[in-house]
């Protein structure tokens, strides 16, 4: 829920609070507002030049940048990472600063893979390797030193500097991870997809269960789960809708699962779960469209029926979310319960 300053003043103007309390009570939440990601042009700047920087540390990285060799790359990540951390204790205990830290610590995190490969590369365990970008695109075990090292480092920075935004990085590694694992644990086997495809449905569930637990234990205004959840569903999701079900049973269990994803969405007040779920049951849909009732003259009249059902249940919704949400939520065990009312 957002507030503004127009609220403030028709409450002020209902003798809900005096002219003093709402001045006072404007200036504590733009005070406190500058740690909180919103859609504000100095927010926006913010994410755009940190996900520059950090596409130049890992994604953007260009051919040239091998002729500085394994050891120039080691020394050139380290010396960015001690820039970086020199900006963050320099700036740790300032509220105003809370976005710009996150970006930086998150590239600190960003930066531990390049020195990790300047250092495999000096010492000849990169032969196979020379682009550094190949670790952003291709899977393959040998990637894992250079994961494990970044979750090192990621939990240190996690822990010392507090700042939710630094779980990025740590979650898409472990999303790395839940693809370059299946080649080293069962090697290059014919179905090596389809195994990918159920380690990636695992790896998921694990990161969604860490992320509940995250929730669980955080106690704090900040969101430290945000980002686990994320690449949970993400890995979740993507591996259970790259596994091509030949019988329309298996096709509606898909669609039953976003559905309950959806609802789960619902209740834990996680939209990430809404937004694939309901890309999910839009994949469904397409499939009866296009593949079972492609021939069908009632299909499309069905689906329009179905659609405005789903609006007028949206807007059941609307009107009695609360009364709905609460009455999801006793089925809850007693803590979850508490932290999603508490976040809600």
């Amino acid at each position: 829920m957002k507030i503004t300053r127009q609220q403030l003043d028709q409450a002020i103007d209902r003798n809900i609070l005096s002219n003093d309390q709402g001045n006072a009570l404007w200036q504590f939440l733009a005070e406190h507002s500058n740690d909180t990601a919103s859609f504000k042009a100095s927010h926006i700047l913010y994410y755009l030049g940190g996900m520059l920087a950090i596409g130049a540390m890992s994604l953007f990285m260009t051919l040239g940048w091998a002729q500085f060799g394994g050891f120039g790359l080691m020394m050139i990540a380290l010396v960015y990472a001690g820039i970086c951390v020199s900006l963050l204790e320099t700036v740790l205990n300032h509220p105003q600063f809370a976005i710009p830290s996150g970006i930086v610590a998150a590239l600190i995190v960003v930066l531990a893979p390049l020195a990790i490969y300047g250092l495999q590369s000096a010492l000849g365990y990169m032969d196979d390797h020379e682009n550094y970008r190949d670790y952003h695109v291709f899977i393959d075990w040998r990637w894992i030193i250079m994961e494990l090292g970044s979750l090192v480092v990621g939990i240190v920075v996690l822990w010392r500097y507090r700042l939710p935004f630094s779980v990025m990085p740590i979650a898409v590694t472990l999303w790395y991870m839940s693809m370059d694992l299946t080649p080293f644990l069962f090697g290059d086997a014919d179905n090596s997809w389809e195994l990918r495809k159920w380690v990636s449905v695992v790896f998921g569930l694990l990161m969604l269960m860490v992320a509940l637990i995250v929730d669980l234990r955080d106690k704090q205004s900040k969101d430290y789960a945000f980002w686990i959840y994320l690449f949970g569903v993400l890995a979740f999701w993507g591996g259970l809708s790259s596994m091509n079900s030949g019988s329309e049973l298996g096709k509606l269990i898909y669609c039953l699962i976003n559905l309950g994803m959806i609802a789960l969405g619902a209740v834990l007040a996680r939209r990430v779960f809404a937004v694939f779920g309901g890309l999910g049951v839009a994949g469904y849909v397409g499939h009866l469209a296009y593949q079972v009732f492609k021939d069908s003259l009632m299909f499309p009249f069905a689906l329009t029926v179905i659609g405005f059902a789903v609006i007028g249940l949206g807007l059941v919704w609307q009107r009695r979310e609360a009364e709905i949400a609460s009455c999801l939520r006793t089925y809850l065990p007693t803590r979850w319960r508490e932290m999603v009312e508490s976040r809600s």
